[in-house]
Order: C-alpha cells, then sequence, then structure tokens
C-alpha cells in the first residue's frame, strides 16, 4: 500500500518552509489543522497574518540588495494594492510594516479616511491613485488632496482627468500618468485599455502638465496583466516604459519615480520556481543601464504589490461530505462548501491553489474530482497548478479534510463577501490568526458562518 505522505514527498519538495505532516495531519506555519478544525469546524477560513509581513520584508531585502550589488541611487517604496484584500486586519498587518497604499476606486478614499481616524496613516503617506475614474473618485481624490494629502498622487488615466483637478483642487498637487502597455500575444486585443497610450504621454505633459505652477508629474506608471516574470514579453515592456521615462525625464526635472504595476507571483503549487532575488536585480540592471545609455538619473522604483502580499496568509478548509463513484473511473469527494461561492478565482479565471490532505497521510490514496454542493456543473476543482491529477487519502472510516492554500487574495471580494452566493451557500466562518507584541500566536473569529436571515433581508423577505 502506497501512502499518501509517501506520493507527496516523492512528487515534491516536502516537508516546505510553511508545511510539514506529524502524526498524519499537516501542520500550516506550525499550526496543527486538524486541531483548527476541532475547535472551529468546517467549512473555514483562514488568514494568517504574519505571513503578510514576512513576504513584505522579503521584498524590500531583495530590492535593497538588488540596489547595493548595482549601486543604485534611488530609493524603494513597498505599496500595498487594496483592492487584493480590503480586511481591516489585512491593512493593519501591511501598515505596521510602513507600507504605503495603491487604491482603485472611489471607495478606497472612505478606507483611506478611516485610517486616519483611527491614526493608523498621518497625512503624509503616498496614496497612489490608479484606476479609470468616475465622477465620485475624482471627486474624493480632491477632497483628500484638497484635506492635505499632499502625497496622494492621482495617476492619469486619460488626457481629461487632469481637468477635474485643476478646477477642484485648491493648491499645488503631484499628479502620474500610466503608460498604457501592450497585451500579450494571446490576449483579445492588442494594447490596455487602461492608461494613456504610448505615443500621446509627451503631448500631454508638453500641454496640459509642463507650464502650469499647480502641477507636478513626479512619476509614470505601467502595469503587466502577467505580473513581473522572467519573459521577453515583460523585459520589453519594461524597456519601453523606461525609455519613455527618460524621454520625459530630460524635460521634466520634477519627475523623480517610476511605478512598475504588476506583482510578484505566489505559490500555487509545491513544485512552484521563481528566482525573486534575480528578478529584483534583474530589474534593477535594466532600469539603471537604459538610464545611463540616455544620460538621466535612475528614478526612484515603487511596486504595487496586492496578491503578493496577502495571497499567501489564506488558507480554505472544507470537509469530505461523501464520495460518489459517477462510473467506473471517476470517483467524486464532495466538500462541505463550494468552489464557486468559496473560491471563486477557481470558477472564474481557473486559477490553482495548492490542495492537500489536512489528516489521514498514513492511508493509501485514490485519484479523485473534487466537487462542490451546488446545483451548478462547473463547481469542481479537479488539477493542480502543475496539471497533475489531485489525489487525496482513500475514505477508510472517519472523517477526511481537505485544505487550499494561499487563497488570501481577492476570494471575497470576487464571491460577494456578506451578500448572496450562488444557491444561497452561506459564506464560511473565517478564523484570523496574527502575533501580538511577544510574538506569541493569537486566534479570533472574524465572521461566523453566514446566517439565513442574513440573506433574506437582502432578498427583502
Amino acid at each position: 500500500m502506497k501512502k499518501y505522505q509517501s506520493l507527496i514527498e516523492q512528487t515534491f519538495e516536502f516537508p516546505t518552509s510553511e508545511f510539514d505532516v506529524k502524526n498524519n495531519n499537516l501542520f500550516f506555519h506550525g499550526i496543527d489543522l486538524s486541531q483548527l478544525i476541532e475547535e472551529y469546524g468546517t467549512p473555514l477560513k483562514i488568514s494568517y497574518l504574519p505571513r503578510i509581513s514576512e513576504n513584505i520584508q522579503f521584498a524590500r531585502k531583495i530590492f535593497k540588495e538588488a540596489f547595493e550589488k548595482y549601486n543604485y541611487e534611488g530609493n524603494y517604496t513597498y505599496c500595498y494594492c487594496t483592492k487584493s484584500s480590503h480586511f481591516k486586519f489585512v491593512l493593519e498587518e501591511a501598515l505596521s510594516n510602513g507600507v504605503q497604499l495603491e487604491t482603485s476606486s472611489t471607495y478606497d478614499i472612505e478606507i483611506i479616511k478611516n485610517l486616519y481616524n483611527s491614526k493608523m496613516v498621518d497625512k503624509n503617506i503616498l496614496i497612489i491613485c490608479n484606476g479609470y475614474k468616475l465622477q465620485r473618485y475624482l471627486d474624493k481624490i480632491s477632497e483628500l488632496i484638497n484635506d492635505g494629502f499632499e502625497n496622494c498622487i492621482p495617476i492619469l488615466d486619460n488626457k481629461n482627468e487632469v481637468n477635474h483637478y485643476l478646477e477642484k483642487i485648491k493648491k499645488p498637487f503631484k499628479v502620474g500618468i500610466r503608460v498604457a502597455a501592450d497585451e500579450e500575444p494571446n490576449f483579445d486585443f492588442y494594447t490596455s485599455r487602461l492608461g494613456i497610450r504610448y505615443k500621446d504621454v509627451l503631448p500631454l505633459y508638453k500641454e496640459k502638465i509642463a507650464n502650469n505652477p499647480q502641477l507636478k508629474l513626479k512619476t509614470i506608471h505601467f502595469f503587466i496583466n502577467s505580473g513581473i516574470r522572467d519573459s521577453a514579453y515583460y523585459w520589453s515592456e519594461l524597456s519601453k516604459f523606461v525609455y519613455k521615462y527618460c524621454e520625459l525625464k530630460k524635460i521634466c526635472p520634477e519627475l523623480d519615480s517610476i511605478d512598475i504595476g504588476g506583482g510578484f507571483p505566489i505559490k500555487t503549487s509545491l513544485d512552484f520556481e521563481y528566482d525573486y532575488p534575480y528578478m529584483a536585480e534583474q530589474i534593477i540592471e535594466n532600469i539603471q543601464g537604459m538610464c545611463k545609455q540616455n544620460n538621466v538619473p535612475a528614478p526612484n522604483i515603487i511596486t504595487e504589490f496586492g496578491n503578493y502580499t496577502v495571497g499567501e496568509s489564506g488558507a480554505t478548509i472544507y470537509k469530505v461530505a461523501d464520495a460518489k463513484l459517477q462510473n467506473d473511473v471517476e470517483l467524486w469527494y464532495m466538500i462541505n462548501g463550494s468552489f464557486i461561492t468559496h473560491l471563486p478565482d477557481t470558477w472564474a479565471k481557473n486559477q490553482k491553489f495548492i490542495a492537500l490532505a489536512i489528516n489521514n497521510w498514513n492511508r493509501d490514496y485514490r485519484h479523485v474530482h473534487l466537487g462542490g454542493i451546488t446545483c451548478d456543473s462547473d463547481d469542481y476543482y479537479n488539477s493542480e497548478a502543475s496539471n497533475l491529477n489531485i489525489f487525496m487519502p482513500s475514505l477508510n472510516g472517519g472523517p477526511q479534510y481537505l485544505g487550499f492554500f494561499h487563497t488570501g487574495a481577492y476570494q471575497e471580494s470576487i464571491g460577494g463577501y456578506g451578500g448572496l452566493q450562488h444557491c444561497l451557500i452561506p459564506g464560511t466562518k473565517h478564523l484570523v490568526i496574527k502575533k501580538d507584541k511577544d510574538g506569541n500566536l493569537v486566534k479570533s473569529i472574524f465572521r461566523e458562518e453566514q446566517k439565513a436571515e442574513d440573506m433574506l433581508r437582502i432578498l427583502g423577505y
């Protein structure tokens, strides 16, 4: 009999810094998940906040080392993209590391105000305001700047956006320009819908910014959907972007920063490989080399890391409710939850996460498909990010639990947290784990499982 634990250890480098097995039970960051299940039940979402701090500090470390290696004279700023997870406990953990913030819509500004009123940020914080901006978002950004948030920088996404700020803002202020990137060849369109097209960037600066004493262009921004990856596409787009910075810097002395949007990837499989220090070094070497060629000072570097910041802090745990052999070869493990409602990225974007058994690692294993409990035929999960089949311990009596890991970004906002879910499947209980001042782990329930009356109230009953 081949055990589940033997399969994992022979297929992957296991255990890892995050995962280990003791007494046939899975541990996540040293936490016995079986013990959590016994205490809190399933389905259960977990936010392990120390991972947020670890990733922030690691990114700062590798950029610091890259700066030192190439004697880079600019500075580095880490921004957190609030759209990845807006929860207050996430912002608190990120801000405890001194990060700056990036916003993408109107209500983000209300979060900034709340953080200020709670004394979690002051008016010196850098706020990068991205996105296509409708009237209310434009108004809220203007209010924030008028209220003294002088490092609030709206990133111009179209040529007319600056007109609104000139009308509403009563003091000198800073702006950035987003440069529209070309998309990857497999996209349905050639150029991003967001940002100013490449050839219009200089005319925009000359016509609306250069001769206006109220305005300073401080940064230019670009964003790559696929994130920072070692590909010909990424390096080509970065080079075009840095060249545009060099063009602008020669006529705009105030310009001192570039924002390389699109973040580092996170681990979506146990066989994930990515050389973070190498990528940081290559980014700095490329930027510095192009700036030297063009005889302009190297810019300060801003990164916007959302999924990288919070994604690896999340886990979602289920119980196998039943096993169904639907034909001679397809064995279904039905979970006591739903992929469509609890992990909507698996359904909407075919996103893969690390999937592991929580208990019974000494049992033999079976090739399985995982099914959710909605009536939708798409409510399933059947392969890892590495295109491996899903294997789980066989059901030989006693409960079986399984977990999906690195689910900390986007799931709640895409799934409509606290609202209606497909087939009225309730939102899960949500457990938050953080460290106190002495480094001890503290557990607290952020939300109980959603109740029927919550949904009926929304529906007007």
